[in-house]
């Protein structure tokens, strides 16, 4: 395991002060080592979770030749520049094979995903025909040999890999799961995430307004990332900036948590103690991100009762916790949980006003992105970017990234978009 200073030596051009979104995430990923530990689960259980070895697939599907369409199935080599009239002879029903034999001049009627009968390769759909109880006929050009037939094997191979190693199972996954046949498979066990909120001016719900104190929004918000995210979530509440409780606090997640969350008290020259205890209790790195929002952050690692728990210090502001979460503390989770790390998909769309940007900086801008009568895609921001401004944050539908290298853009210009779908 790789202490903080041997990572920042690997990294080119690190500077704590001056760091860009590409070296954070550069540097978390040397940071953060999977879990080790696996189980299985059934399909019911693996949503969400990372596959800890290749599936390899029992049996072929389908498992044999079969039709894709309701309507007559016949050798498709009898077809030519005529309408073929066929007798038919029979009817083939899913679940079972159909027992007899077809002659050159027969059809059989057959039903979606009934096997194709012996000889047989093509299947004429029942509204193309002129068909009475016992004969058919096939217009010229409406079918080729080989039309509508499901090739055994043509989704998986028996013995071929199914899903692989690392992959995040969703909805469609669990399905091919169960297609094969397939009671459990084995996946990195769940992560568990410690999280808290610092500060003497936060306020838990249900305690009394006060003068200068806010209530806590950041728990709550950060608890829905990490329950979309699929992690354990444990909820350590509010914590006052008194040495003896934030100790406490720590000591107590990293004992029972494979990463810690915290929101608040990493900002340069804020008059607290969690950067003090931070350091106190773990390997640590105070830094300063060329973004906007959620320039200070603390990463690093504290130890306790012989377990290790990577320490993200997220920023006290509401949009910039959010922003910072998606841009590194994402990913960086997605790779504790054994998951094969993945780039978000930016869309494009066509700036609907002018942003002001510096070259030198990353800037996450929060968008609401609408498609225009003529079918192109338009974003817009939600007014105030304000880190404070958490009601901008549900208006939005995904945040505008405006490059490190990137100066301003003017209207009409493409911009990409980090969508929240799935995300938020």
């Amino acid at each position: 395991m790789k202490t903080i200073e041997q990572i920042a030596v690997e990294l080119q051009g690190y500077d704590p002060q001056a760091l860009s979104a590409g070296q954070v995430n550069e540097f978390l990923a040397r940071l953060v080592t999977p879990v080790d530990a696996t189980e299985h689960v059934s399909p019911f259980g693996a949503l969400g979770r990372a596959l800890a070895e290749d599936v390899i697939s029992p049996i072929s599907v389908p498992p044999h030749d079969n039709s894709a369409m309701d309507g007559f199935a016949f050798d498709g080599a009898q077809l030519g520049p005529d309408a073929l009239a066929l007798d038919v002879v029979g009817t083939a029903y899913a679940g079972k094979a159909w027992q007899g034999t077809v002659k050159p001049g027969q059809c059989v009627k057959i039903m979606t995903g009934a096997i194709m009968p012996a000889g047989l390769d093509t299947v004429v759909p029942l509204e193309f025909v002129k068909a009475s109880a016992e004969r058919i006929e096939v217009p010229t050009g409406v079918v080729k040999p080989g039309d509508n037939r499901r090739l055994l094997g043509e989704d998986l191979m028996a013995g071929q890999p199914a899903l692989h190693r690392g992959q995040t199972l969703g909805p469609a996954a669990l399905g091919l799961v169960a297609s094969l046949g397939l009671p459990s498979v084995a996946v990195y066990r769940r992560v568990k995430v410690a999280y808290f909120s610092t500060g003497d001016e936060i306020l838990s719900l249900g305690e009394a307004p006060r003068e200068g104190a806010v209530y806590d929004s950041n728990r709550y918000t950060v608890f829905g990332l990490l329950t979309r995210l699929g992690v354990e979530v444990i909820d350590m509440g509010v914590v006052k900036d008194e040495p003896a409780e934030l100790e406490a606090a720590f000591r107590s997640a990293a004992a029972q948590a494979d990463a810690i969350i915290t929101s608040g008290g990493v900002s340069m020259g804020e008059a607290d103690h969690t950067k003090a205890m931070m350091k106190q209790l773990g390997d640590v790195a105070f830094w300063r991100i060329a973004m906007r929002p959620g320039r200070p952050m603390a990463v690093g690692r504290i130890e306790q009762a012989g377990r290790s728990a990577v320490l993200f210090g997220l920023p006290g502001n509401p949009v910039a916790v959010m922003v910072t979460f998606l841009a590194f503390v994402r990913p960086a989770l997605q790779r504790l949980m054994g998951a094969t790390p993945t780039e978000p998909v930016l869309l494009q769309a066509h700036s609907g006003e002018a942003m002001r940007k510096k070259p030198g900086r990353t800037e996450y801008q929060r968008g609401i992105v609408t498609r225009d009568a003529d079918g192109r895609l338009s974003v817009r921001t939600t007014g105030n970017q304000g880190s404070g401004v958490l009601r901008s944050m549900v208006e939005a539908n995904g945040l505008i990234v405006l490059h490190h290298g990137q100066g301003n853009v003017a209207p009409g210009d493409l911009v990409d978009v980090m969508m929240f779908d799935g995300a938020i």
